[in-house]
């Protein structure tokens, strides 16, 4: 992503940076090919197996593992489009734990616009702070109505009382299944972004100019730890000997990601201690293990959080005029062809 290589403290130093970037910016990608591959192929050969069939085959893997990758893949597309998408990537966590001085992950607002709000407050704005829990989450509650949609057209293809449109329904359920795995590659992308330390600090490339008591390195650390070092010496086999259990924290999904932030957030130290002590030397083991374990926790993340977004997907409404609901179209209640097609 487009970033200065130091976050300035002060107003002037962050004018001088925004400018420095603005003529000549830096493009520094989150994990690189491999590490978001290995996200996005992981969780889902890990997915359980009450989610639909067409996400169990190898290729669904494959595809998402590249799709994984587009959001990184697509930058340079022009100046808006990256000034606009690029902090997506990111979420700059200053070291009191407040977002630039101002929110904090355990208080995050529910939406951008009330996060904006409280940044514009002590001067801030999610340009320079960074928006990554917003990514997550606008990809996770677009996977769940795409859920939706499947789940109703697949009931809804199999009822012969709506036959006369069977091939309307299997055909939008095969374009809702590309959808899919193009919907869970984006999630990836970020989840994978949200588990690499360099991407939840301000420290994100070098110490930067910020007191440093332990005398961490100011060199331009991020791509040699997450692309140089995944690419040389992290393997498919080590991340997904280290990947967690599923688990379901039976919160929302906002806490949920929150929390996932937070405790990424907390191995900015031990990664600066690691480089610190030559853990990132060619060579040395201690690297490529505390890469393959972060890489392994975004899997586990992203593998439950497309459970989830299944599980929730069975309580939500489609369209409008009328509105349906999936639980009505899958007791055979409701027939769902007028709001699927569209009557304007």
């Amino acid at each position: 992503m487009k970033r200065p290589s130091v976050r300035a403290a002060g107003a002037a130093l962050a004018l001088a940076a925004a400018f420095a970037t603005a003529l000549a910016p830096a493009t520094v990608l989150a994990w690189g090919s491999t590490g978001h591959r290995f996200v996005g192929e992981l969780a889902m050969r890990a997915l359980p197996a009450d989610l639909p069939g067409f996400l169990h085959t190898p290729q669904a893997a494959l595809d998402v593992g590249e799709f994984s990758r587009e959001p990184d893949r697509v930058k340079g597309a022009g100046r808006t489009y990256d000034n606009d998408l690029d902090p997506g990537h990111f979420l700059d966590l200053s070291d009191d734990g407040t977002v630039l001085g101002g929110p904090t992950l355990a208080g995050l607002p529910n939406t951008r616009a009330e996060f904006e709000t409280q940044l514009r407050a002590v001067n801030q704005n999610s340009w320079k702070s960074g928006y990554l829990p917003y990514s997550i989450l606008e990809n996770y509650q677009k996977l769940a109505r795409d859920f939706a949609y499947w789940r109703v057209l697949d009931a809804a293809e199999k009822n012969p009382a709506w036959s006369v449109h069977k091939t309307f329904f299997a055909n939008d359920r095969r374009r809702r299944e590309a959808q899919i795995l193009q919907t869970i590659g984006m999630l990836s992308h970020f989840v994978g972004d949200g588990s690499q330390p360099l991407h939840m600090t301000v420290h994100f490339n070098g110490w930067g100019d910020f007191p440093n008591p332990q005398g961490f390195t100011t060199a331009r650390i991020h791509a040699p730890f997450e692309s140089d070092m995944v690419l040389a010496s992290v393997t498919e086999p080590m991340v997904q000997a280290k990947m967690a259990p599923p688990k379901d924290c039976h919160c929302a999904i906002q806490k949920r990601i929150a929390d996932y932030l937070a405790a990424t957030g907390t191995q900015v130290i031990p990664l600066y201690q690691l480089e610190k002590a030559g853990g990132m030397a060619s060579g040395d083991p201690r690297g490529p293990a505390f890469a393959a374990q972060l890489i392994a926790v975004g899997a586990s993340e992203l593998r439950d959080m497309i459970a989830e977004a299944w599980k929730l997907s069975a309580t939500e409404s489609l369209g409008y005029k009328p509105a349906i609901s999936v639980a009505d179209v899958l007791a055979g209640k409701s027939d769902p062809y007028p709001a699927l097609y569209g009557i304007d």
